[in-house]
């Protein structure tokens, strides 16, 4: 025969039993977290989209060497040339997102390709990524033959109001960041200018040291020995703040064109859907490895100021960019074969 237990009783064994059962589950979470594999387990393969020797590639090389000290791991870096960088970045987009492949991507140029080739181009800038950081960024400077008539960017602008038949502008080719820069001033200047676009960058600097065409706007990197030299003038940065390595050159908001900024944006992508974990280790990583100075002088030596952003800012930055060119594309017609 058995006889119901007094409620203070059941009380107490039930309690009792609630904190056996809470430590046994803690005890479960911690022994889950400890034996679930700790990001990164295996080498990281680090996709350059362009060939060796270039920026891209000197700076991907820079992060490979110190991403694989901070993360116990090897980081390999495999260049996947093609189609101006989609290639190389089409490759990581369809890649396995477990955040071992990740691409060192020239940004600013993978977003005009989305927009310029946006049926052909195998990703979508904004939706193919999980953004890590933005670690550098490129500023543009527009420069003019010493021909031209003109000592500051007010001037330049009113000479090419008045210029018939309109002043010529090079760039590296049809949809590059020079072009898109060109647009971008014509846009925000209000002038209209004729483009002259030749096979890459250096045929493009030739012609116009050689007075062939009047201006160009072109990477810091690229025009400041010219500037040097006196082979062209510096009337501008297309930037907000001046840029250190051209102290005596403005930056378009001093100087009268606010809104005409063009950087050319280097940062660490890995495939959507890559687990927070692994990008959060990531960008931790990036933050401590943009904060050495060897790191930081390398990426000046290559021309670039070199930065770090949460994942949040290089997601803005990213989703800014994207914008921006769609927009100008679209205002300006220019439609690519």
């Amino acid at each position: 025969m058995t006889y119901p237990l007094p409620p203070a009783i059941v009380a107490a064994i039930t309690a009792g039993l609630l904190l056996c059962v809470g430590p046994l589950s803690a005890q479960s979470s911690l022994a889950q977290s400890v034996l679930a594999p700790a990001y990164p387990t295996k080498p990281i393969r680090l996709v350059v989209p362009y060939p060796p020797g270039g920026t891209t590639d000197a700076i991907g090389r820079v992060m490979a060497q110190k991403l694989a000290g901070e993360l116990g791991q090897q980081v390999v870096v495999d260049n996947r040339a093609g189609s101006g960088g989609s290639v190389g970045a089409g490759y990581v987009a369809n890649g396995p997102a477990d955040g071992h492949t990740l691409l060192m991507g020239a940004l600013t140029h993978h977003s005009l390709n989305a927009a310029l080739y946006e049926k052909t181009v195998p990703f979508d800038i904004e939706k193919s990524f999980a953004p890590v950081s933005i670690v550098g960024t490129i500023p543009l400077v527009l420069v003019v033959h010493p021909d031209v008539k003109a000592g500051n960017l007010a001037e330049l602008i009113s000479l090419a109001r008045a210029s018939r038949p309109a002043m010529t502008y090079a760039s590296a080719g049809t949809g590059s960041p020079q072009h898109m820069a060109g647009e971008l001033f014509q846009q925000v200047a209000r002038v209209r200018m004729s483009h002259v676009p030749y096979q890459g960058g250096g045929d493009a600097m030739t012609d116009l040291i050689g007075g062939k065409v009047q201006t160009m706007i072109e990477t810091a990197p690229v025009a400041q020995p010219h500037i040097r030299d006196g082979r062209l003038r510096a009337l501008a940065t297309a930037t907000r703040e001046p840029v250190p390595s051209l102290p005596d050159v403005p930056a378009a908001a001093q100087a009268g064109l606010p809104g005409f900024e063009v950087s050319s944006m280097f940062g660490i992508v890995a495939p959507a859907g890559t687990p927070e974990v692994a990008i959060a280790k990531l960008n931790g990583a990036l933050k401590s490895i943009m904060a050495m100075p060897d790191v930081k002088e390398s990426l000046l030596a290559q021309g670039a100021q070199p930065g770090w952003t949460s994942v949040a800012d290089a997601e803005a930055a990213i989703h800014d960019e994207s914008v921006k060119w769609k927009k100008l594309i679209k205002d300006a017609q220019i439609q690519m074969e």
